[in-house]
């Protein structure tokens, strides 16, 4: 199974989901790779200024902060390559980065319609 991480720019915690104003984004990266953990992928999370250590001891990242600074990050790499910068992975992104069901994320299946929901019904 690949094996899929995310260098972050310097946040105030590990996740950066804590204070007052919670970015919904990183609320859904969290709450993408808690699922993905459960489905046993391996992903990983580093922030600058929590993990600076694992910036140093991957090369390619180091290379990206060295050429492009810090603007570039968040940077997404997959099995040991960058696969994408300045910005997170959307859920189906990751779904095909990785190559896992979307569900494998937490995603909620939609009503296929029909039911007493749609079109106006009782609900």
């Amino acid at each position: 199974m690949k094996k899929i991480s995310i260098y972050e720019p310097a946040m105030c915690c590990e996740t950066g989901v804590c204070g007052v104003g919670v970015d919904p984004e990183l609320l859904r990266i969290s709450t993408a790779f808690s699922n993905l953990k459960k489905y046993g992928v391996v992903v990983n999370r580093y922030n600058l200024s929590n993990a600076p250590q694992e910036f140093i001891k991957n090369v390619e990242i180091n290379k990206l902060i060295m050429g492009d600074g810090v603007e570039s990050l968040p940077a997404t790499v997959v099995d040991g390559k960058i696969v994408m910068t300045k910005k997170y992975p959307s859920n189906a992104e990751i779904a095909e980065l990785l190559g896992v069901p979307k569900s494998y994320l937490g995603e909620e299946k939609k009503p296929s319609g029909g039911g007493c929901c749609n079109g106006g019904g009782c609900c």
